[in-house]
């Protein structure tokens, strides 16, 4: 345990802070710090003064910079919380809302005019009422949704009978919004008066990789709703309604426009991630009887060139049209059933007027995306979100991450993962700008694009923020005007968050956790409760759920306790069918009644602390988060086992670090007789066989080789007990 924060002395500022920090501001900060302890002592005497308040001091002084070196606010924040007992206090906290502003927030807005309403004398204000809030909307989450439907660029051809109904049991999500009709791609495109869209608010900036230097670009609602209208008519000319459409491209804004455009005319987009392997890739196409796939010739990444259409061309698609990295025309030889992009939108023109389309309405529950999760079984879940999912997805930016008008939302993603259609509608239908980077947003380029669009809500994985950090990607670069950041995908570092939320004078990191067959997280933060890094301090609006022992009883909603999640099955936006997997027996065969209802599984194992924070320890299944990627153990070891010949049998686990962090992958091996390898001869065999199989951001950590496997009597491998045996060497390597 290092120095406590009263025993910290200018000596020690000025070494932490190196030649970067003068001495004006090392004294100015000790100043700041003395003042702080004096202050947060309080009653109890400055001797003993709450690290809470000392910390909340410091940061609102605003005396520790952006640009001061990463091991002064380390020094800081470590000896502020240095004695900090989080066993009896729960994680230390690191960002308070003021009721000022919490009052300026969407949700909090929402609260004080319906609050006293809803609530009675119970209500106070929009801090601290937020918890009886969230449970009201879960208790109620029709009053809720018809609040929030109004806040949202939502707009009904024909309106729903009602809110909710609970009459067909078959359906235990619920049935939301019955008799409703609309097109939700029109609601994202539509000018509106509340939230304010204009013809020419910006929906969208972006910047090409390279082009570090030069303005970024700019697209109106408007030109935006011509480019989506002309590459409808060109889907009309080419397929036929309902018809499945893939994309497979980097988030570009013709894969926004080529996205909106499929559901706009009717049709349904399948989306792949283009790190996919063409076995992947193939897959994905056959489970959603895919007609054509969107795709590039290349991919850009860090000034490097990658070959796109080739491995979706081993993946043999009916039909692909192949957009240009640059310029105007495509940089490979395509086949005979291909179109170019150019192609492709001359059919349109076939139209009296190209730039302009009716758009097809549909009913609520109508499939308009298929996506894609990783099951037990080898083969991924087909997950088809209605235009419901729109509507939960975009609620939860409105509420938890205050996304609004006037905003600038960047989260460098993909359509092939949840997140890029949580991007595009959350925008949309708060009236927010997208941000996207054409390249790689590892590098100092994606840092100064977000610096130069204005960014003001910033979503990160884990990883990412790693290798900013790393590799000083933010030197000389402004993040002061992002108010927000957000994180999922992967268990956060602690460390990592301190510097990016030093980053923009220590605005919250807000943690999402959630998945595709929910269109949302079940948990998050929010913008109402004080932060700790990594945790998550609330289940998401109208969420319900709890945690249950190995007995499957839930704990006390008040109690510190690990266990697996359970979620309240009455929940807009989750789904009720899988296309290639029994919907029933994923999520709820097995799982426990909890006051009548029986519960939703997810998968999750979440340890909840003292003062109600939450962690997510991984997972109860088989499945795993790679690199923010679901991946299971059987696809993994499936791809292992045929890697080499001296493999008998493989198993396949993840673990987070003991200090945080994404998961690691490690692999068991059991050799045939008569054969030996060194692990970490194995550990390149396996990289490679996953990379070119399932995905090359994969990676091995370590390899472990074993004379025999752990089973059940019905020789069923016990890959927790592996997973267990990783934990405690880890642990114990952390310790030495």
């Amino acid at each position: 345990m290092g120095k406590s924060i009263a025993e910290v002395g200018l000596e020690d500022l000025c070494k932490a802070g190196g030649s970067s920090l003068s001495k004006e501001e090392a004294t100015q900060i000790y100043q700041v710090i003395r003042e702080a302890i004096a202050i947060a002592g309080g009653s109890k005497g400055s001797d003993d003064p709450d690290p809470r308040e000392v910390w909340r001091e410091v940061v609102g002084r605003r005396v520790l910079k952006p640009w001061h070196p990463h091991q002064l606010h380390q020094l800081v924040y470590y000896s502020v919380f240095a004695n900090w007992d989080a066993s009896i206090h729960g994680p230390p906290l690191y960002w308070f809302p003021s009721l000022y502003q919490s009052k300026l927030t969407n949700l909090g807005r929402m609260m004080e005019v319906h609050g006293p309403k809803l609530l009675g004398t119970a209500y106070k204000d929009p801090i601290a009422s937020f918890s009886l809030f969230q449970k009201f909307s879960v208790q109620h989450p029709e009053v809720y949704w018809s609040i929030v439907l109004e806040e949202l660029a939502v707009v009904f051809r024909d309106r729903p009978r009602c809110i909710l109904d609970k009459s067909d049991k078959s359906k235990p999500s619920g049935t939301w919004l019955p008799g409703a009709v609309l097109n939700v791609a029109e609601c994202c495109l539509s000018p509106c008066s509340h939230p304010r869209k204009e013809d020419d608010s910006i929906a969208l900036v972006w910047r090409e990789e390279g082009s570090d230097d030069l303005d970024v670009n700019r697209m109106t609602l408007k030109e935006l709703r011509e480019q989506v209208m002309l590459v409808a008519n060109a889907l009309d000319a080419t397929f036929s309604k309902g018809d499945a459409i893939a994309i497979d491209m980097p988030m570009t804004v013709n894969a926004v426009v080529i996205y909106l455009a499929i559901i706009l005319a009717g049709f349904v987009v399948v989306s792949i991630a283009d790190s996919f392997a063409a076995k992947e890739i193939a897959t994905r196409l056959r489970v959603s009887n895919a007609k054509a796939i969107f795709t590039q010739d290349f991919i850009l990444r860090g000034g490097r060139k990658f070959s796109l259409y080739s491995r979706v061309v081993e993946a043999d698609p009916y039909k692909a049209i192949v957009l240009p990295v640059s310029g105007n025309n495509v940089g490979i030889q395509l086949r005979k059933q291909d179109l170019s992009w150019q192609e492709f939108l001359s059919s349109a023109n076939q139209s009296p007027r190209p730039n302009h389309y009716s758009p097809v309405y549909q009913p609520i529950d109508s499939t308009i995306n298929i996506l894609f999760s990783s099951g037990t079984t080898g083969e991924p879940k087909a997950i088809p979100w209605t235009q419901l999912s729109p509507i939960r997805c975009s609620a939860d930016g409105w509420a938890h991450n205050d996304v609004k008008v006037g905003d600038v939302y960047c989260w460098p993603t993909n359509l092939g993962w949840v997140m890029g259609p949580v991007l595009i509608f959350t925008c949309f239908l708060n009236g927010a700008t997208i941000a996207l980077y054409h390249g790689s947003p590892l590098g100092r380029g994606f840092t100064k694009f977000v610096q130069d669009a204005g960014v003001t809500i910033l979503g990160t994985v884990p990883s990412l923020v790693k290798s900013w950090r790393s590799t000083n990607s933010l030197d000389g670069i402004d993040w002061t005007k992002i108010r927000c950041f957000c994180t999922t995908g992967e268990a956060s570092n602690v460390d990592d968050d301190l510097w990016l939320s030093s980053k923009s004078y220590y605005m919250p990191v807000l943690e999402c956790c959630g998945g595709t067959e929910l269109s949302s997280a079940y948990i998050q933060g929010s913008l109402q409760q004080p932060q700790a890094f990594g945790a998550f301090s609330t289940a998401a609006m109208t969420a319900g759920l709890v945690i249950l022992d190995e007995h499957g009883h839930s704990y006390p909603d008040n109690e510190a306790c690990v266990g697996e999640m359970g979620l309240f099955p009455l929940y807009l936006g989750a789904t009720d069918r899988l296309l290639n997997a029994d919907h029933e027996k994923v999520y709820f065969k097995g799982m426990p009644m909890h006051n009548g209802m029986r519960l939703r599984r997810h998968g999750d194992i979440l340890k909840r602390t003292a003062g109600g924070y939450i962690f997510v320890q991984g997972r109860a299944d088989d499945t795993m988060n790679l690199g923010g990627i679901k991946t299971s153990s059987v696809e993994i070891e499936r791809v292992c086992d045929r890697a080499d010949e001296s493999i008998l049998e493989t198993g396949a686990i993840s673990v987070a670090p003991a200090n945080g962090g994404p998961e690691q992958l490690v692999i068991f091996v059991v050799l045939k007789k008569g054969y030996h390898h060194q692990p970490e001869k194995l550990r390149i065999i396996f990289s490679k066989a996953i990379q070119s199989n399932l995905n090359p951001l994969f990676k091995v950590s370590f390899v472990k080789i074993v004379p025999e496997f752990p089973r059940t009597a019905s020789n069923k491998l016990l890959r927790r007990v592996l997973r267990d045996q990783v934990k405690q060497e880890l642990s114990k390597r952390s310790k030495i």
